[in-house]
């Protein structure tokens, strides 16, 4: 009994020492996840404060970029604080340089919209059919098109109370069409061909090269010499060499089109449309936030279309 006492005291610094080494490990632990609460919070709080600020700075690119005495050239539109590690940048372009999708549809130019997913690689029997899809979207009747898509259709699809039988209120409308899901493969940046806020008709001082192509039934490099006359020499739009077309007939001779034989051209096309787009983009610190917003006459009495807030990753 005596010996076993001896041992037993032998060992007990040995325990006392491991114990303590254990309540050192398990503070070390608990203030190293303290520490990281506590950055993780800090850090939080900080990309709140920056984001914040981003949001308002982006707000007053939107308010510099609604003055009607701001041209799109102007330095105002641009600005950056080394300092304070912040930046605005702002552009202001024509809506109507997007196609109008409320316009080709209810004005039934099938082959202007057939011809849109063509471009894009869309085999023509899946065009046509989703040609006719968008048609039967926005059509009040339940009539079916050759290959479009009414209510059984889409309850085939297990979807209920589409298609709308209306206008689209919003590009992001389109994506519920049967066939959309095929664009969305083989154009990603589809929503940047159309617009359901312009006048109406494409612009032609102010469209891509390559929408205007496809309207005019021209290919890319014929179509590139409307932009290339309308921003001069210098190729920057809203210079001093600028020269805007002040007639569609003169456009389409530079591209071989006589306006008054192909008025189904002509007609898709139009002059100075009222509607600009602001897209505001802000930094402060790592954040960044984007305004868009649609005016209708910014120069004169401006109405506000449309406004969205983004979050930029």
């Amino acid at each position: 009994m005596h010996t076993g006492r001896s041992q037993l005291a032998q060992h007990k610094p040995g325990i006392a020492l491991i114990a303590v080494i254990w309540l050192i490990a398990i503070l070390s632990l608990a203030a190293i996840t303290t520490l990281r609460v506590i950055s993780f919070d800090a850090e939080i709080t900080t990309a709140k404060v920056h984001g914040s600020r981003a949001l308002q700075l982006a707000e007053m690119g939107i308010a510099v970029g609604a003055n009607p005495v701001v041209k799109r050239d102007d330095p105002l539109l641009h600005r950056i604080d080394e300092e304070n590690n912040e930046e605005i940048h702002v552009t202001l372009t024509s809506e109507s340089a997007r196609y109008n999708i409320n316009t080709l549809v209810l004005a039934e130019d099938k082959t202007l919209i057939r011809s849109i997913f063509i471009h894009w690689g869309m085999e023509l029997d899946d065009a046509q059919a989703l040609t006719d899809a968008l048609t039967d979207w926005v059509d009040a009747n339940e009539e079916v098109a050759l290959n479009g898509a009414e209510v059984n259709e889409y309850n085939e699809m297990g979807r209920i109370n589409q298609p709308f039988n209306r206008p689209f209120y919003d590009i992001e409308e389109m994506r519920l069409v049967r066939g959309m899901n095929e664009i969305e493969l083989l154009r990603p940046d589809w929503r940047n061909w159309f617009t359901v806020w312009s006048g109406g008709t494409l612009d032609i001082n102010e469209a891509d090269a390559e929408l205007i192509s496809v309207a005019a039934e021209v290919t890319p490099e014929q179509a590139s010499i409307i932009p290339s006359t309308v921003l001069g020499t210098d190729g920057i739009r809203d210079t001093e060499d600028d020269a805007p077309f002040q007639d569609i007939a003169s456009a389409l001779s530079l591209l071989g089109i006589d306006a008054n034989s192909r008025q189904d051209i002509a007609q898709r096309f139009t002059l100075n449309d009222t509607t600009t787009r602001i897209n505001s983009t802000a930094r402060s610190g790592e954040s960044k936030r984007r305004i868009v917003t649609i005016l209708r006459n910014r120069t004169g009495k401006p109405i506000l279309l449309s406004r969205t807030i983004e979050i930029i990753p």
